[in-house]
């Protein structure tokens, strides 16, 4: 009888290791199991902080070229190891020239910052959702009542392409106090809008200019 103990265990376990699909867990909820995944990367210039003559114009310009950078950028200057910030107006009007502003607060970044120096820091974030698509567990036949493995891919990637600043999909948005006037702007305009045939119907004529 001893003998026979761990061969029964073994064939009662096998029916229950033959539930598990070959996609993985099973999903029985509304849930989706798909979600956008944000990452960040920080890229920093240290220039000199009293003063950014021609040259060291031209290096932040070509360094900004070289990183592309561009819309969905967070730009931001850590001053905190100068004594003095003259060269942060030079940087600000740099930046403008890619339609960007310049944040407040720069991240915190890795290496030290020379004494008597700024860093720039341009912090780029992306949003993708692995494993999507994801067509893994065929939709028929479905035994187990559940959702399929490509549930929820196209609401997650839509979102994490759609989305202006990935980060917010993390920590949300600070939305501040509410304005009520803000908030009625659109409405107190479309009310105060004169009506487009207020002046009357402006007479077309069809009539060809042939003889």
């Amino acid at each position: 009888m001893p003998r026979r103990l761990p061969l029964m265990i073994a064939l009662v376990a096998l029916p229950f290791t033959a539930l598990t699909p070959a996609w993985g867990k099973i999903n029985r909820s509304v849930e989706s199991t798909h979600l956008p995944v944000v990452q960040r990367s920080d890229y920093i210039l240290d220039v000199p902080a009293d003063r950014l003559d021609a040259a060291g114009r031209d290096r932040v310009l070509q360094w900004f070229d070289a990183i592309r950078l561009g819309y969905g950028d967070r730009v931001s200057i850590d001053a905190s190891a100068a004594e003095s910030d003259d060269a942060a107006p030079v940087i600000i009007a740099l930046v403008a020239r890619f339609g960007l502003l310049v944040s407040r607060g720069a991240p915190v970044t890795e290496g030290r910052i020379a004494p008597g120096s700024l860093r720039i820091v341009v912090s780029r974030a992306g949003a993708t959702v692995p494993d999507c698509p994801d067509w893994r567990q065929p939709s028929q036949p479905n035994f187990t009542s559940s959702t399929t493995s490509n549930y929820g891919c196209a609401i997650a990637s839509t979102m994490a392409a759609m989305i202006a600043n990935p980060e917010d999909l993390v920590r949300g948005a600070e939305t501040g106090t509410g304005d009520a006037q803000t908030a009625i702007k659109a409405i107190r305009d479309w009310r105060a809008a004169e009506p487009t045939a207020k002046g009357g119907l402006k007479i077309e004529s069809v009539k060809g200019s042939g003889k």
